[in-house]
């Protein structure tokens, strides 16, 4: 039921709409409707517990040990591709843009950070300039993408908020999951799914004939984040890209067995799969379709680095060594550090389930993140 702006927003437009609207367009404005949305509205998202006031937490936030490792990487590309840029899309709370100017210094004339909501911005501001004042000069906001892109870009947990279609199997075709409204009068603004023919051609993308899929099986397909990947490496002219997120490559994406997709939301570190309740309160995510990535950038100019997991990926930019070389003297202090590192590279954890895959324009080289452990066959 919307007992909220952003829900009487969202309820006009489908009435305007003729009573339906696409999910794909609910998402978009559930996180990103200006002002209101989950993202724009001005809600504290990230911490480490609910009592803060925050929903989830990403790797940087948990362990400063992130950014440095991933730092190794950076200094890398930045070599090899002859740059001295970075751009950050979705920044959060400044922490992983701390970690790296604290770790990249010099090597960097410009740290551009593209980030939509307007209240984490200025809480990125205020990070940065109490880590390392002498940096601040050199980071600089973008509310869109310039014409030209040189440098390297960094996305850590962008992919899975990029609204996304819903498709539902009948047993017979494939239909469109979108968004209608109550028929009953006395919630006549509660949010219900509602399910249309799905337009020709519109199917999960997938070698799988349908006829594998069960009854009621749901998914989604990932148009948006395709065409933002493409867009990045269309504008760029020389550099390299790295998208950590958690998803799957293609074939397992869409496996029959999972009947449910992968759409997740949010709300004080607890997860429940139904986006139409607490619009605008809590966070909606999918996984990655990380072949769709990998094509789009493909197909639009960039060259694929490499694909593994964070796990493998941050072990071989060294994250055991970054965890040595921090000399803590107090015990419990080290102990923190090592909960933390396993929390990102454990496979129970973050460390399987999230994933790195890493593209670049200009000279290939052989990124470290992907010396052991690449699975770019699996695309």
């Amino acid at each position: 039921m919307s007992s909220h702006p952003l829900g009487d927003l969202i309820a006009h437009e489908i009435r305007e709409r003729g009573g339906w609207m696409r999910f794909e367009r609910f998402m978009e404005l559930a996180l990103y409707a200006p002002g209101l949305g989950y993202y724009s509205g001005g809600r504290r998202v990230l911490g480490h517990r609910p009592q803060d006031g925050s929903d989830f937490v990403t790797a940087p936030e948990l362990t400063p040990l992130f950014g440095e490792t991933l730092a190794h990487q950076l200094v890398q590309t930045l070599e090899a591709t002859g740059t001295d840029e970075i751009w950050e899309f979705g920044a959060g709370t400044g922490a992983l843009a701390v970690q790296l100017l604290g770790e990249l210094g010099d090597r960097i004339k410009r740290y551009t950070i593209v980030d939509l909501s307007g209240s984490l911005r200025n809480r990125q501001h205020q990070a940065i300039v109490k880590a390392h004042p002498q940096m601040a000069h050199k980071v600089i906001w973008a509310d869109s993408l310039p014409d030209e892109i040189t440098g390297v870009i960094i996305g850590n947990e962008v992919l899975d908020a990029i609204p996304v279609h819903l498709l539902t199997w009948t047993g017979k075709a494939w239909l469109e999951r979108g968004v209608a409204l109550s028929p009953d009068p006395e919630t006549a603004n509660r949010f219900i799914w509602a399910d249309r023919p799905a337009p020709e051609g519109v199917r999960p993308p997938t070698e799988h004939i349908d006829d594998v899929y069960l009854p009621g099986t749901v998914t989604e397909t990932h148009g948006q984040a395709e065409a933002f990947v493409a867009t990045l490496a269309q504008r760029m002219t020389r550099g390299a890209a790295f998208f950590i997120d958690y998803g799957f490559p293609e074939a397992e994406y869409y496996l029959p067995q999972r009947t449910g997709g992968t759409l997740m939301c949010h709300h004080a570190h607890t997860a429940d799969p139904d986006p139409l309740a607490m619009v605008g309160d809590k966070d909606i995510t999918t996984h990655v379709n990380f072949t769709g990535i990998a094509l789009a950038g493909q197909e639009a100019g960039w060259e694929v680095l490499g694909y593994t997991s964070q796990g493998r990926f941050l072990t071989n930019c060294g994250l055991a060594e970054a965890l040595a070389s921090t000399g803590q003297a107090s015990t419990a202090a080290e102990l923190k550090s090592r909960a933390a590192m396993q929390m990102l590279v454990a496979e129970h954890e973050m460390g399987e389930l999230f994933k790195v895959i890493g593209f670049v324009k200009g000279p290939w080289f052989d990124a470290i993140g992907f010396s052991q452990g690449d699975r770019t066959h699996t695309l």
